[in-house]
């Protein structure tokens, strides 16, 4: 017996036998040799935790190209577009309703697709194309949804107005608006308390039919 067994069987209780010794010498020696296998890189973690902790801290610039003009603010990388547009570029077209991506009012097209401003990040749409309910007319002359929506009388308190329409763009350039049951199915996202919604599906089918 070796000098390693020998202590290790010393050292058990009476009535041990050599054989319960060299298990229990393996078993420590497998679990070291475990444990220092499983151990996390903790020098290397912490690094990437710093790295991390440093990207993410405090204000940072970005840009935005917003209606096609690149706007530029100093905002922390928390900030939601949703109060990046309306708190720091004073575009308060688009509106907070549920902060929650539950009611569609801040509905804006990011690179020709509908999103809930709400709830994706300002620094995360730099180099998109945003578009808001400011950037559909030009100058005077309307966009048709915003006329088709005033010729329906789409709106009554008018605070989901400007999220309904910009999901109607979206909309009809989607190709979900050519039934009435299609347009109810792909506009369900934005809600209305003032229950609308038999004019505001008018106003986007109408601009769907001349589309």
């Amino acid at each position: 017996m070796s000098q390693e067994n020998t202590a290790d069987f010393a050292a058990d209780a009476p009535g041990a036998t050599p054989e319960d010794g060299s298990r229990r010498s393996f078993i420590k020696q497998a679990g070291g040799i475990l444990g220092l296998a499983l151990a996390p890189p903790l020098l290397s973690q912490a690094e990437r935790l710093t790295a991390f902790s440093k990207t993410v801290e405090g204000v940072t610039g970005m840009t935005l190209k917003i209606n096609g003009t690149a706007r530029t603010l100093q905002a922390e990388p928390r900030v939601s577009l949703l109060d990046a547009l309306r708190e720091y570029l004073d575009l308060t077209g688009t509106k907070k309703g549920c902060d929650h991506g539950q009611c569609g009012a801040c509905t804006v097209l990011v690179d020709g697709r509908r999103v809930n401003s709400c709830l994706t990040l300002a620094v995360m749409n730099q180099g998109k194309e945003i578009t808001t309910i400011e950037g559909l007319a030009k100058g005077e002359e309307l966009h048709p949804m915003q006329q088709a929506f005033i010729k329906h009388d789409g709106f009554q308190c008018g605070y989901c107005t400007p999220g309904q329409i910009m999901s109607g763009v979206a909309c009809v350039q989607e190709g979900h608006a050519k039934t009435d049951d299609q347009c109810r199915e792909w506009m369900s996202g934005n809600l209305c308390r003032c229950g609308a919604y038999p004019n505001i599906v008018a106003a986007v089918r109408e601009v769907a039919g001349k589309a």
